[in-house]
């Protein structure tokens, strides 16, 4: 009897695409080959980009998706495949509704029958009060949507740099950044109802599923004081996924010895 092939992703916020090109960006892909690779804060347009990425990409067998955001050098998201499916950008396919919601570039997808993947750079809520409020806004409107695509009977993936630890263990110093955008109570009480479910089941964090005790395991580090050297981090990069997608769950790990970024890579291995 032959066993599903297994499907590998993995997740990045790069902090700059244009950045992480002159840090081994592209050896590093050449060398890890996933099926489905979601980048987020790519802060460039694609004609801003080296020339030879593109063909570089084609050579490595990636079909690609960008989606800019309309300000330049800011956010931005895309999705490389080498798997059959359709890629797309933009929460207005899903969706003309949320057209509104693409102005910043925050979400590539890819989708084959009733899988359907969306890779997410959700925004920050610290530069201030009213980015605190688009961030918990984004945060509904995503799980609305989440919602009914379930409804309609669809499995999902959903993973990006969330900009929120959703537990004590998933930063080092929990009681320091309480007041914190990034751990405030609001915050984590949406992640509560995105993993609990409201008026469908929640979305598993893969992580927690397989690692449930699995204590300093962080995807991002500031960039002051030798945080990373010193592994004061938050785990702020996820992938969930529909609870019918828990049988296919092979892996789903934290790639922290990858440098190029203040983030580093997560990684989910589904046997589909």
């Amino acid at each position: 009897m032959a066993h599903p092939a297994p499907l590998r992703l993995i997740s990045w916020n790069v902090n700059g695409l244009r950045a992480a090109l002159g840090k081994g960006f592209l050896d590093w892909l050449g060398a890890e080959r996933p099926d489905l690779l979601a980048l987020q804060e790519v802060r460039a347009r694609p004609e801003q980009l080296p020339g030879h990425l593109p063909q570089a990409l084609e050579e490595l067998g990636y079909r690609q998706v960008w989606h800019p955001a309309q300000r330049p050098g800011y956010s931005g998201t895309a999705l490389f495949s080498r798997v059959e499916g359709e890629l797309f950008a933009g929460l207005a396919t899903l969706d003309p509704a949320l057209a509104e919601w693409d102005g910043e570039g925050r979400v590539c997808g890819w989708r084959r029958d009733d899988l359907l993947l969306l890779g997410v750079y959700f925004p920050n809520g610290t530069a201030g009060p009213e980015r605190l409020e688009y961030k918990l806004a984004f945060y509904e409107m995503f799980q609305g949507l989440c919602e009914a695509r379930q409804a309609l009977g669809e499995r999902l993936v959903v993973c990006g740099d969330v900009n929120t630890a959703h537990r004590e263990i998933d930063l080092a110093r929990p009681k320091e950044n309480r007041g914190t955008s990034g751990f405030l109570p609001v915050e984590c009480a949406w992640l509560d109802a995105f993993t609990g479910g409201r008026r469908q089941p929640g979305l598993v964090d893969s992580f927690r599923q397989l690692q449930p005790a699995a204590a300093g395991r962080y995807s991002w580090w500031s960039q002051r004081g030798g945080a990373r050297a010193r592994n004061v981090g938050w785990r702020l990069d996820y992938f969930f996924l529909t609870p019918d997608l828990l049988p296919a769950l092979r892996r789903a790990e934290i790639l922290d010895q990858v440098t190029g970024s203040d983030h580093c890579p997560v990684e989910l291995v589904l046997a589909l």
